[in-house]
């Protein structure tokens, strides 16, 4: 049984430092393998293989429907069985579906290789590694979840080199078979030896005493909208990863100097992510949440404006730092709205539409750019974060208005 904070007897007497860092090496190891791999290894598997720039690409998409499709499972699995179990079987997933990418020799093999890693994905990734913090920490893991997202905040910075380096020395079949070893012989230990086995156990209130399977918490106009904000938040996210280098050069940038711009995204996300850590837990994830969103709208909305390069810098640091927190609150706020017992599988469902629109969004968006030119996908963009503001505007009355009646 746990105590009211959520936090075994076994796991109190665990440094709370070596989980969170435990889980977030495997967040940037699992990020920086699998998510991000797609940027690196797209090219050298096309000049090998003579496949399609775009049915390669594809593989990715599938791989993110996968995860979207499974997750909700996933969360139900996570409180039947516990974080660390379900952590330890993605390291274990992620292993395989790396082997199967280096075995590929046709489409189809390569896209059951990221239809694996999608699965893989959805058991190792913030969602599950959230999940498993709060049912080590109950309500007061929104410092860990911060932490862990310290540490996945470098998984493009720590892995993007070292895949290069490793397609350059040895090929990218051979480098995604030592992303193999490293999370058979790193991840997948770490994640047993480290994790603590936690099932939370928290009392039923009166109002909470329903049928298994029932989810009144999913039900709520609270739940709908926030779903909406974190979806479109994905969509956006997804679109600026893919198509951030063409926009710059869009609004005139040659290649080298829109490649360096691009480079201050991770600094400004893992910088916002420090001073949320630092200063942000005098917030209620709420507004953690609207501030997210409202940067983020900003920094779009300068990059829209026929500005210098200066400007230019600031839009993508504003944008970088809303991006960066955002991965905070999406984890956070669902925790103080909801609470712990039914964490795990609100996560799982949050994630399916989110993850959905990460795979679909893109490649939406490259369509419109060839009809229609790049400036028409800064429009799509600036009128997704201007509707998402509205949105979460009205989800932290909404909060308010209920924490005012409670």
């Amino acid at each position: 049984m746990l105590g009211s904070s959520g936090l075994s007897l076994g796991a109190g007497a665990r440094n709370s430092t070596l989980i969170t860092s435990a889980i977030g090496l495997g967040q940037i190891l699992n990020w920086g393998s699998v998510f991000y791999l797609i940027a690196i290894i797209a090219r050298p598997v096309e000049q090998e293989t003579g496949w399609s720039f775009t049915a390669i690409i594809a593989g990715h998409a599938l791989g993110l429907l996968v995860a979207g499709l499974v997750s909700p499972r996933v969360g139900r699995l996570i409180e039947r069985l516990g974080g660390r179990r379900v952590l330890a079987g993605a390291s274990l997933l992620m292993a395989c579906g790396q082997v199967a990418l280096s075995l590929s020799n046709s489409l189809a093999g390569w896209y059951g290789a990221w239809a694996l890693l999608g699965l893989a994905m959805a058991c190792g990734l913030y969602d599950a590694a959230f999940s498993t913090l709060s049912q080590i920490f109950g309500r007061d893991a929104r410092g860990a979840i911060t932490n862990v997202t310290l540490f996945g905040g470098l998984a493009s910075t720590i892995c993007w080199p070292l895949t290069a380096y490793m397609i350059a020395q040895i090929g990218w079949r051979d480098a995604c078979l030592v992303f193999a070893l490293i999370h058979l012989c790193l991840a997948l230990p770490m994640h047993l030896c480290l994790v603590p086995q936690t099932l939370l156990k928290l009392p039923l209130q009166p109002e909470e005493a329903i049928e298994e399977g029932d989810e009144p918490q999913m039900l709520s106009p609270v739940y709908f909208l926030l779903s909406i904000i974190l979806m479109v938040a994905a969509s956006v996210g997804a679109i600026v990863s893919v198509h951030l280098i063409a926009l710059l050069q869009a609004r005139g940038l040659d290649l080298a100097v829109a490649v360096g711009m691009g480079a201050l995204f991770g600094p400004a996300q893992v910088g916002a992510r420090i001073l949320e850590r630092l200063f942000g837990g005098k917030l209620h994830p709420v507004w953690t949440l609207v501030i997210s969103v409202v940067l983020t709208c900003l920094g779009l909305v300068l990059l829209g404006l026929h500005a210098g390069v200066a400007l230019i810098a600031v839009a993508l640091l504003l944008y970088g730092a809303g991006n960066g927190i955002n991965s905070i609150a999406k984890g956070t706020v669902p925790l103080v709205l909801f609470g712990p017992r039914f964490y795990a599988r609100i996560m799982g469902r949050l994630a399916l539409p989110s993850l959905i629109a990460q795979a679909l969004a893109p490649a939406l968006v490259a369509l419109l750019m060839e009809a229609r030119g790049s400036e028409s996908a800064l429009h799509v963009l600036v009128f997704l974060t201007l509707a998402n503001c509205a949105a979460v505007l009205w989800l932290a009355h909404m909060t308010r208005a209920e924490r005012a009646v409670d």
